[in-house]
Order: C-alpha cells, then structure tokens, then sequence
C-alpha cells in the first residue's frame, strides 16, 4: 500500500532527519543520503534505526533514478 504523499513529507529519517523516500517494490522507505531502507509493516512505517537495512548501488540506482558515484568515489562512500 502506498505512502500518501502527504504523510510522506511529514516522515523523516530518525537517523539524519532528511526526507524519505517511498520504495514500492520492497515496501519501504529509503534514506539516499545513508542508503539505508525502512520498512512498513502492516502499513505501518517502522521508522528506528535498528529496523533499517543497507541498500546496495542497484536497488540506490533503482529506487533514486540517479547513477552510482563515479570510479573511486563509491570505495569512499559506504553506509554506515
């Protein structure tokens, strides 16, 4: 089920306090900044850090529509 977009731009990141993203194909919401996905149970965000889980560069790329970093750049960028 969808994240309204008004509910999605009052819902923040606990983490770094950004904005979300929703991620339909894993029923998520993900952090691009921190590429780390929360994810909603029962329609119901799960918004707490140790809930998060990594992102790799394809679902990043899948999720944001933005190209991974340039070479060199990604072996300096890792989640946390």
């Amino acid at each position: 089920m969808p994240v309204p977009a008004e509910l999605l731009e009052l819902l923040a990141c606990p983490v770094d306090k950004g904005p979300l993203l929703y991620d339909a194909e894993t029923e998520s919401l993900y952090n691009p900044r921190l590429r780390r996905a929360y994810p909603i149970v029962e329609g119901i965000p799960h918004l707490l850090a140790d809930d998060a889980r990594p992102v790799g560069w394809g679902d990043h790329d899948r999720i944001t529509g933005a190209p991974r970093p340039k070479a060199g750049l990604e072996s300096r960028v890792s989640p946390p």
